[in-house]
């Protein structure tokens, strides 16, 4: 058996809901269904061919730049993981790895399995929207000039069967809207007639509507008050709670803390520490500085820096 089977063999072997593996410690509520991870991904590395931009203009060789490297991370179904990391470190491409959205000169390696099978771009872009939803970062990905009600909805296609299923979709679009305390005639405004944080349950209604298992969650909290902002994340903890998995992808560690039940600690392009929240009651209980620093950095905690976050590593 060559070393890739051996590690699809052990994905489909059954996990302890309470042991350390795959770089990863676990929460209270982890549990395996069906014996393996919701998403797993490991060794995943994405850079980006372009030219040198040290190099003269006309004379510049092509070079790659590497964003995200040798990373590895698990979502388990019915939990919500924080990808925590600073703005602008690379965790939309991240996301974008994940749902299978490549640049046209992104190099990209590693292995990413979904609900127990092994991934590659076409089997992700397959999945995406169904399997795997994306809330986006920016309420601007909604469409100014169209009703959100049709942009909830979606194409439905023409003729009897698409009649059919806009009436489906109509349907599921109401039963969501209820679930997420969005009135009916909401669907008969435009974008800028309604609240940011409206515009967030929008989002994330339009990645329901295909019955995903996992959501990823691309920094959907910006903009928002503090209130507004606990409502939306509450909005993803539900969805967990229902069976669901959620990849929040976040800067603000103290939001996530509210509302995540492990934490994965972005730091230079990769996840350097993956542990439940509740290592974060003490930075005794975290393994790497950087995690460490991000503990002294908290508000309960005076946004003490705790010095060099490199110091230490080789104590790990």
């Amino acid at each position: 058996m060559t070393a890739a089977e051996s590690r699809t063999a052990a994905h489909g072997a059954t996990h302890r809901d309470t042991e350390f593996h795959h770089h990863h410690a676990h929460a209270a509520t982890s549990h395996h269904a069906h014996g393996h991870h919701l998403l797993t991904v490991e060794g995943l590395s994405v850079g980006f061919e372009m030219y040198d931009p040290r190099a003269p203009f006309f004379c510049a060789p092509r070079a790659v730049m590497p964003v995200v490297h040798d990373l590895t991370v698990s979502v388990h179904a019915g939990e919500v993981l924080a990808v925590v990391g600073a703005s602008g470190s690379g965790k939309s491409v991240l996301a974008d790895a994940l749902m299978g959205q490549y640049e046209p000169n992104a190099l990209v390696s590693g292995t990413i399995w979904f609900d127990g099978a092994r991934m590659d771009a076409a089997h992700l872009a397959a999945v995406r929207g169904h399997g795997i939803a994306l809330v986006p970062q920016s309420v601007a990905n909604l469409d100014p000039l169209m009703r959100v009600g049709t942009q909830m909805v979606g194409p439905c296609g023409r003729g009897a069967q698409g009649r059919s299923r806009y009436e489906e979709r109509r349907a599921r679009m109401r039963e969501l809207m209820a679930a997420y305390g969005l009135a009916p005639d909401v669907a008969d405004l435009y974008p800028h007639e309604i609240s940011g944080g409206m515009a967030r349950r929008v989002l994330l209604i339009c990645a329901l509507m295909e019955d995903p298992r996992l959501i990823i969650a691309d920094e959907p909290t910006p903009g928002l008050d503090l209130d507004l902002a606990v409502r939306a994340l509450d909005d993803l903890r539900a969805f967990a709670d229902a069976g669901g998995g959620v990849m929040l992808i976040t800067h603000d560690i103290a939001l996530a803390l509210r509302v995540a039940d492990r934490i994965a600690v972005f730091h230079e392009g990769t996840i350097v520490e993956e542990t439940a929240c509740a290592s974060f009651a003490s930075p005794e209980l975290l393994r790497h500085p950087f995690s460490r620093a991000l503990w002294h950095a908290l508000p309960d905690h005076g946004f003490r820096a705790s010095g060099d976050t490199h110091a230490g590593e080789g104590s790990r």
